[in-house]
């Protein structure tokens, strides 16, 4: 194609633009918004993944060892537990440092634990954890195979529990994500339809004369790529000022939520806006040029 024919598409698409200055920025508006509304729902969206593997991650082994394990028999049992292909750390815990832990728990509630030096009831073990948390499932009857070993705990019931709950998590999340996308292609399909219905004469016209379907779609789509463009950049802008400042005042008042630090998060969420953006207004021009061009 021509260079100046993609001039006068170009041409025509912001003639238009100006022409209908008032449904250009009412369509701007509607794009803005809704990825608007899409980008926050992006935000939480990957936020909800990033808390559920952060949660899923911290799920930990504890492997508790014979009271008479004799110091050759750990540092067997650490070798062994290491070379497992499911286990990516190993730390072991004696029972002095376990002892140690329950008096940090309790804090100052501690008081009752006094005294428990001399005969200390606690088992010697180790912490172990996965590279991914649902190997904790496959990995845990190896374990209690384990000669020297007297019992495994992880949260038994509780962890099946979690990852169910993450799991569907991420399921509702990436449920709104598409259900939303849909929602704009159809808000900004309307929306271009009106510019494409007050100009129904003319597209008849041009038809009559001779004009093909994509000769008369090229302006209109380029129309709709740029409402979609320029929304999504104003929806862009909108989303990185409101996430920037959620996680400086979440940072302040929940200092233990685990969000996704801002960049480089931000470049790909805006990236996946301007791209959706500018792909709804090319598919909104699309779907209503259909009633008077063939499909």
């Amino acid at each position: 194609m021509k260079i100046r024919t993609w001039a006068y598409f170009h041409g025509q698409a912001f003639a238009s633009m100006r022409r209908n200055s008032w449904m250009t920025i009412a369509s701007i508006g509607t794009v803005a918004v809704t990825m608007v509304v899409f980008g926050a729902f992006l935000l939480l969206a990957n936020n909800i993944t990033h808390m559920a593997g952060n949660i899923e991650s911290k799920v930990e082994i504890s492997v508790y060892l014979q009271d008479e394990i004799t110091s050759e028999e750990i540092d067997r049992l650490a070798q062994e537990f290491t070379s497992l292909e499911q286990i990516a750390l190993v730390k072991y815990v004696s029972k002095e440092e376990a002892l140690l832990r329950m008096r940090d728990w309790f804090g100052e509630s501690s008081d009752f634990l006094a005294g428990l030096e001399m005969d200390n009831p606690l088992r010697n073990g180790f912490d172990l954890r996965t590279h991914r948390p649902e190997q904790v499932l496959e990995v845990v009857p190896i374990l209690q195979t384990f000669d020297g070993v007297a019992d495994v705990q992880y949260g038994q019931g509780i962890v099946e529990q979690l990852f169910a709950v993450t799991g569907m998590l991420r399921v509702i999340a990436l449920g709104l994500m598409l259900g939303l996308a849909a929602a704009a292609t159809f808000i900004i399909a309307n929306t271009i339809r009106i510019t494409v219905f007050a100009r129904r004469r003319e597209i008849s016209i041009m038809k009559y004369v001779g004009a093909t379907d994509w000769f008369i779609r090229w302006p209109f789509i380029i129309e709709g790529m740029t409402l979609g463009l320029i929304g999504s950049l104003v929806a862009s802008g909108l989303v990185i000022w409101f996430y920037q400042a959620a996680v400086r005042s979440l940072a302040v008042s929940l200092p233990v939520l685990p969000l996704v630090k801002p960049w480089p998060f931000l470049l790909g969420v805006t990236g996946w806006l301007v791209l959706l953006g500018t792909a709804i207004g090319v598919v909104g021009s699309t779907i209503s040029l259909r009633r008077f061009l063939r499909v």
